[in-house]
């Protein structure tokens, strides 16, 4: 039996603050995929929903729910939650169903409408939480763990501002060229310097917003695939869901202390290390075989810190790397061609999905203006509350 799934459709609804419900932008997304696959939604034998989640609350069961909207057909339905991993995971159970013969067609869908401002824990009291523990007792909101996580890496790496700004610049001039992202304006380094401090040293510019948007797939077995009429379909290849390992000795969130290693010597890499290293030791490949990557960049510090993760240079060395154009387009490795969460925002169920459709897009030399040449094989990553950790590897 191949390890290897079709991509047969990838679709979007665009990012913004739409003010309408998650169920709405997710069907929206699942009938372009589908009409992009071609396929009939009555010959889906399977729909996996990326949770819709509010505030750590995941009451939302979206496999039966876009199920529901698409119209009743019988389909077994599955619900994924795993924080801003839950895409990633939820076409990883897809990928399950269909090499274990459940499935022929999975309709793989996240949606979100998300909440103003940063995500933040409901109200009640949860002491067993660590994510209600970290804002309740620390106050340590998401911008306040971006901003530690920028200091660090320019105490112990020497990066500056100026390279954090020249992320969100780069980001910024792909959006603009995507007509599915939230902001589509190109912005210069003066501009991400003169917006509001956050948490310092980030400005309001160095950080993702909260986004209302969908994304969804078709995926099938490779001899479904063959019988459509689809000879050389992009293909997913590897997907990775690895945990920590303990100790864990940098902070992560939304931990708010690091495991101790007087007892344990710690692990030889780091958490977010490892998650790449799982997707290339199943794919076969490594970094030097990509052709781009879509990183989880939350802040532009974290961009920054994926390229040494994903193994595309070595430690410290990521700001040089974005200083000689090796990331952006028609560099060696381009990274979040698609504008990222810089130009999208979050929509948490949908985001790892959104990142594997800009794959298929570059696979295929279907992204226009923003196309990779020659793209052959891609990589995303990313990275949930609570140890998700996800990578997608797609090749054609």
């Amino acid at each position: 039996m191949s390890g290897e799934v079709a991509v047969l459709g990838a679709g979007m609804h665009p990012w913004g603050k739409w003010g309408r419900g998650f169920v709405e932008y997710g069907v929206v997304a699942a009938r372009a995929a589908l009409a992009d696959a071609r396929i009939d939604w009555r010959d889906v034998g399977s729909v996996v929903g990326a949770d819709s989640v509010r505030a750590g609350y995941p009451g939302y069961v979206a496999g039966a729910t876009f199920a529901k909207a698409l119209g009743w057909q019988g389909a077994r339905v599955t619900s994924v939650y795993a924080a801003c991993a839950s895409g990633a995971q939820a076409l990883n159970t897809a990928r399950a169903q269909i090499l274990s013969g459940l499935a022929d067609v999975v309709l793989v869908v996240g949606a979100d409408a998300a909440p103003k401002g940063f995500f933040r824990p409901a109200g009640g009291d949860r002491p067993d939480d660590p994510d209600w523990l970290r804002f309740r007792v620390l106050g340590a909101t998401n911008p306040t763990y971006f901003g530690l996580y920028a200091r660090r890496r320019m105490a112990v790496h020497g990066d500056t501002l100026e390279d954090f700004a020249q992320v969100k610049v780069k980001n910024a001039a792909l959006g603009a060229l995507n007509p599915n992202a939230r902001y589509r304006k190109r912005v210069t380094a003066e501009e991400v310097a003169g917006s509001a401090v956050v948490a310092d040293p980030l400005r309001l510019l160095d950080i993702c917003a909260t986004s209302d948007g969908g994304a969804a797939l078709v995926l099938s077995s490779m001899d479904f695939a063959r019988r459509h009429g689809a000879a050389d379909p992009v293909r997913i290849r590897a997907v990775s869901t690895v945990t920590p390992r303990y100790p864990n000795t940098v902070l992560d969130l939304p931990d708010i202390a690091t495991d101790s290693a007087v007892a344990v010597e710690p692990a030889a890499g780091t958490f977010r290390a490892s998650i790449a290293r799982a997707a290339y030791e199943e794919a076969g490949i490594g970094p030097e075989d990509l052709s781009l990557a879509e990183v989880y960049d939350l802040s532009t510090a974290l961009e920054l810190q994926w390229y040494e993760d994903l193994g595309l240079c070595g430690e410290g060395e990521a700001a040089k790397l974005l200083r000689e154009g090796a990331t952006s387009l028609g560099g060696r490795i381009p990274v979040n061609v698609s504008g990222g969460l810089a130009s999208f925002g979050e929509a948490v169920p949908a985001q790892a999905i959104a990142q594997v459709c800009e794959l298929t897009w570059q696979l295929r030399e279907d992204a226009g203006d923003r196309q990779v040449a020659s793209a052959r094989v891609g990589i995303t990553a990313n990275q949930g509350l609570f140890g998700h950790g996800s990578s997608v590897i797609a090749v054609r």
